[in-house]
């Protein structure tokens, strides 16, 4: 493509837009061309006098189709963090598809990736642009994670992954007021279209071909489930994970556009750990009620008056302080059908929804934009993070510093 910006990045000016450019302005090759994008020029132009940068800002609001039309067709790629994307993000979506220009976001929205994929799949095919959701803590390191076990296996004929389970073995991270907010907006929508619930509730709802797809069925309640039965070097109990109802979605649509190379018998679920003291089976247990009470209590109008006072806000964020002192580690284990274990590890410095987010965003924006030799083949159309720039990214990650092995396991 003939453009004159090389990525981007739309929303600059809210909390963790900021944080993206910044560590674009830290970390991205001399001579990337790269661009501040938003409704308020003013703004914009101090967050580019703070960066330091003599980057162009681009005054482009959520609403005006036409000035997302001709920011899309400046520009190879186009990274946003301006959630929550159902209600702002499908217009650049849409504009990027038809422009034929690559997007990365970082949604964790179930119903917008479904319209997305409806309304901008055969557009981007036809263009070739790479529409890419998810590219932070949602849904990064489990979809990568799986694709270097799947890497790994492929290159050991060691047969196809069965049972695969996430495991947030350690994570230090602040409450993210953006992913809030989303939750708020999914809520009002099923709320208001109730016919759209079996969609947020289907955890085949991101497949390309649902009567394709292997029903393999429900997973495992997972505070039922204890450590050993994943694996024997798992100790401890284990509880839901926030963001798996969202995260195991996207990793089975990376299996489905792959044709099921994982394997038709692969089932993947995640969970957390709430490690070995004699309190943690009491833990698991109240962080699930916890995580019902919370989801029942923005459905409901009393309880959603109180939490929408007392919940973090959309664009706030954590000091430098605590972005610096978060981290998460995952451990994902699998079965192949010879009976091989395999054990993929995603390891990162820095708060998962803040500093975490920002550097894998940068770093999808650039490996979109100047990776073009390296990335999966593929007409484009609306992808994942392992299919839509797969090694390129685990590349660009690793030597950013983060930590992404696999190892295989005693039997």
């Amino acid at each position: 493509m003939s453009r004159d910006l090389d990525v981007v990045v739309y929303g600059a000016t809210g909390f963790v837009g900021a944080l993206t450019a910044e560590y674009l302005a830290g970390h991205a090759p001399h001579g990337t061309r790269i661009a501040l994008a938003g409704r308020s020029a003013d703004r914009l132009a101090k967050v580019r006098d703070r960066l330091g940068v003599d980057w162009p800002v681009i005054v482009a609001d959520a609403a005006d189709e036409p000035a997302l039309a001709r920011l899309a067709e400046r520009t190879r790629v186009v990274v946003t963090t301006v959630g929550p994307y159902a209600k702002y993000g499908r217009a650049l979506a849409h504009a990027c598809a038809e422009a034929g220009t690559d997007y990365a976001d970082l949604t964790g929205e179930v119903l917008f990736a479904r319209d997305s994929i409806d309304e901008n799949d055969a557009t981007a095919r036809r263009t070739g642009a790479r529409i890419v959701h998810s590219c932070g803590f949602d849904s990064i390191p489990s979809d990568l994670g799986v694709h270097v076990l799947h890497e790994r296996i492929t290159a050991d004929d060691a047969g196809e992954m069965t049972d695969t389970t996430l495991v947030v073995t350690r994570i230090k991270a602040a409450l993210s007021g953006g992913t809030i907010d989303s939750m708020r907006h999914q809520r009002d929508t099923v709320k208001r279209e109730p016919q759209r619930r079996k969609v947020a509730a289907s955890p085949y709802s991101l497949t390309p071909d649902r009567a394709a797809e292997p029903d393999l069925g429900r997973q495992e309640d997972m505070v039922s489930l204890p450590g050993p039965a994943v694996h024997p070097s798992l100790r401890g109990s284990l509880a839901p994970f926030v963001m798996a109802s969202y995260n195991t979605r996207v990793v089975r649509r990376s299996n489905a556009l792959r044709n099921w190379a994982y394997g038709r018998r692969f089932r993947y679920r995640e969970a957390m750990s709430t490690g070995t003291s004699p309190l943690s089976p009491v833990l698991a247990i109240g962080l699930k009620l916890g995580l019902g009470a919370l989801t029942l209590g923005l459905s409901l109008p009393p309880t959603r008056f109180v939490l929408d006072r007392v919940l973090p806000k959309p664009g706030d964020g954590p000091s430098e302080k605590r972005r610096r002192e978060g981290h998460f580690t995952m451990d994902i284990f699998t079965t192949t059908t010879t009976g091989a274990r395999y054990r993929a590890r995603v390891r990162a410095k820095g708060d998962p929804g803040y500093a975490a987010t920002a550097l894998m965003l940068g770093e999808s924006g650039l490996a979109l934009a100047l990776d073009r030799d390296r990335l999966p083949p593929s007409p484009g159309g609306v992808l994942t993070p392992a299919t839509g720039i797969g090694d390129a990214l685990v590349d660009r990650l690793r030597a950013a510093g983060m930590e992404i092995t696999v190892a295989e396991l005693s039997r």
